[in-house]
């Protein structure tokens, strides 16, 4: 039993040192196939974005002209109002009896001028005295004008169409017009406003890519600007860019844009917020996939492809992205093989076989670049 357990394990043995021979006979491995392209330049559009603020195109915060409380609430929140529409009622009856009063007042003196009138035509007493009369009856009529007037402030319709805000006050609430929050908003939604700021560099790159003498003529060379929501999605009817604030705030140092937006289906809010993307053509830039660069310390490289199809790391510099691509400033010409995918498995001297990229399956990540030649060794 012991000399068949032996026998065995010599067996195996001669087994593994057989296989880790043939193992140190196989030959090295030859060069791999990496997917290349040959660098061109191309037209490319970069999008810019800012975070803005979205708000109605009137804003309307209606508020109360007289003291009272709240009698009645006409409407509720959300709620799609017509200009004139009734939206709440005041409590009057204060003022109603001080209408009453003046309203006697003016009753009094028209008694007393119709009683001087006949005795000055008949010439019993001087014209001063009619005249007075006059002046006394027309400060009675422009007291209860004024009275009236504030009965009229009692009923508060919205100046405007829109939607109704929130109603912080309830029915019995008093009010004045010193309030510190209005009885509600009434937002036209229409067409939404969407405020944005460019830093004093940003504006300066926007003053020098769109030309015109004055801010007019270079908002009609502004492309339409489309809208991010916030569920990263984007807004269906494009944007224009319609003003710039003509300062520059100098606590900020920034610039207010304004772009304007349809919002025929009121889907967006007012108080609301998005992202405004300006598209900026750019001509004759060279374009990489960002898959094929990588970072080292900071630095941005990518590999190319040089005599004997050697790869090398070159450090590039890049100015932001089109696509799935990087637009590429400085480290790359026209002309360089690059490889386009596998960056991480290869290091410098690495030999490869270039391989035309579009012989592969397309994928999101291809760029439109034309592919490389192969290099033949």
């Amino acid at each position: 039993m012991k000399r068949i357990s032996i026998t065995s394990f010599i067996v195996a043995l001669v087994l593994v040192s057989c296989g880790k021979k043939e193992e140190q006979q196989m030959p090295p491995q030859g060069p791999a196939p990496f997917p290349v392209e040959t660098v061109t330049k191309q037209d490319a559009t970069v999008y810019q974005e800012y975070t803005a603020n979205l708000e109605g195109q009137q804003n309307v915060e209606i508020r109360p002209k007289v003291n009272g409380f709240i009698q009645k609430i006409y409407v509720d929140e959300g709620q799609m109002v017509k200009k004139g529409q009734l939206l709440f009622k005041l409590e009057t009856e204060t003022l109603s009896q001080d209408a009453g009063a003046a309203k006697a007042m003016v009753q009094a003196a028209q008694v007393e001028v119709d009683r001087l009138k006949p005795l000055v035509d008949r010439k019993i007493i001087s014209n001063v005295q009619l005249e007075t009369a006059k002046a006394k009856l027309a400060q009675a009529k422009s007291a209860y004008g004024s009275v009236a007037a504030t009965i009229g402030y009692g009923t508060i319709t919205s100046p405007v169409n829109g939607v109704v805000g929130s109603l912080p006050y309830r029915e019995g609430s008093l009010v004045s017009a010193t309030s510190e929050m209005p009885l509600t908003t009434v937002s036209d939604s229409k067409v939404m406003r969407a405020y944005f700021n460019l830093n004093e560099k940003q504006l300066l790159e926007f003053n020098k890519t769109f030309k015109g003498a004055n801010t007019v003529e270079k908002l009609k060379n502004v492309p339409e600007v489309s809208l991010l929501l916030v569920d990263d999605s984007e807004y269906a009817i494009k944007g224009k860019i319609v003003t710039i604030n003509g300062l520059v705030n100098p606590q900020t140092g920034t610039t207010e844009f304004r772009a304007e937006f349809k919002n025929p289906e009121a889907l967006l809010r007012s108080g609301s917020t998005g992202i405004v993307r300006l598209p900026i053509e750019q001509k004759e830039v060279i374009l990489v996939p960002q898959n094929a660069v990588f970072e080292v310390q900071g630095k941005q490289l990518i590999y190319v492809v040089g005599e004997g199809n050697k790869v090398k790391s070159t450090i590039i510099t890049t100015n932001g992205a089109s696509g799935l691509n990087f637009i590429v400033t400085d480290g790359l010409k026209e002309g360089d093989v690059i490889v386009v995918e596998g960056a991480s498995k290869l290091r410098d001297d690495t030999e490869i076989i270039p391989q035309n990229k579009n012989a592969q399956p397309q994928t999101a990540t291809d760029s439109v670049a034309k592919p490389a030649t192969p290099t033949k060794k």
